[in-house]
């Protein structure tokens, strides 16, 4: 059983995990500043840049991947800016517009091209390959101390294991920069924090996580772990460290719980296939933001204040 689990499950879970709380790190901050669109905004822009860095490299690659996904940021962000100005349309509705069909473009893109041979269709750029994340070559637990069997790991779960050590570390760097800033933007350029170039940065970053995590885990898990554990996390406490510890907590037990709901769920209720881990971490990251909203305690006081007025 130990050795089926290490072999099967100990790395989708992992790349899970850390897929999840690399994007959560800076969608607390995303949401604090009321950003949290650009979260969801990242996710649908980096596909089409992806897919042409792939056609025109031809190799999933970290680089190329970057590179496509920066451009196509680019080419959102002057798209936005026409279709404001020419269009005289408002802001969230221009956002709106152009990341949904950048991404259309992109799905688009992916049906026309041969790219299925690298697991990069419409299926992966939703649900990613998480489940095929395994690691064929361990024997159980000791292979984790043996050098020829971690070669044989999946190279995603070093590359996301990096995404995440980037984040965490990040975090740590500019914590007191973004603290202030996220809260008092004024205050903070008056103490001679660049706000405007930490909030741009803040976005690279997401963008960074967001990429990371695509090839892995696809667009779905990037949504919903960009705003479901930091919201949640939000309606648990009101001080910025505990409500961080808590969004970490809350992406860990989505992914966790998620890939083992996907995977025995309905085995359980008495079906005979498994369903999406992907799709499956997402929901219960949204059953954890509602049970949040229900019962979480900046909810109960907000729900006590409202009833103090109303006597």
């Amino acid at each position: 059983m130990g050795a089926e689990f290490v072999q099967f499950s100990l790395t989708p879970i992992l790349i899970g995990i850390l897929a999840s709380v690399a994007c959560a790190l800076p969608g607390n901050f995303l949401i604090l500043r009321r950003q949290a669109l650009i979260g969801d905004a990242i996710s649908h822009v980096v596909l089409p840049g992806i897919v042409v860095a792939f056609l025109l490299s031809g190799v999933v690659a970290a680089m190329p991947m970057l590179l496509g996904a920066a451009a196509s940021a680019i080419v959102a962000v002057v798209l936005i800016e026409l279709v404001k100005r020419v269009g005289q349309v408002e802001p969230g509705a221009a956002m709106g517009v152009v990341f949904t069909t950048l991404f259309a473009a992109g799905v688009l893109l992916l049906e026309q091209s041969d790219t299925s041979s690298v697991h990069l269709d419409v299926e992966h750029a939703l649900m990613g390959n998480l489940e095929s994340l395994i690691w064929l070559r361990a024997g159980g637990w000791g292979s984790l101390f043996d050098p020829v069997a971690l070669a044989t790991l999946p190279p995603e779960l070093g590359r996301m294991a990096l995404a995440c050590a980037v984040m965490i570390a990040l975090t740590l760097v500019f914590w007191r920069w973004l603290k202030i800033a996220t809260f008092d933007e004024g205050f903070a350029e008056a103490l001679g924090i660049p706000a405007a170039p930490l909030g741009f940065g803040l976005v690279i970053a997401s963008a960074l996580a967001a990429v990371a995590a695509f090839e892995a885990v696809g667009s779905i898990i990037v949504i919903a772990m960009f705003i479901c554990p930091p919201a949640a996390a939000r309606l648990m406490t009101s001080n910025l460290e505990r409500q961080v510890l808590w969004s970490v907590v809350f992406a860990t037990l989505s992914a966790v719980a998620g890939y083992v709901m996907a995977g025995y769920g309905p085995l359980w209720l008495g079906g005979s296939d498994s369903v999406s881990a992907a799709g499956m971490i997402a929901a219960v990251s949204g059953v954890i933001l509602g049970l949040a909203c229900l019962f979480g305690p900046h909810r109960q006081r907000v729900g006590a204040a409202r009833s103090g007025g109303v006597g």
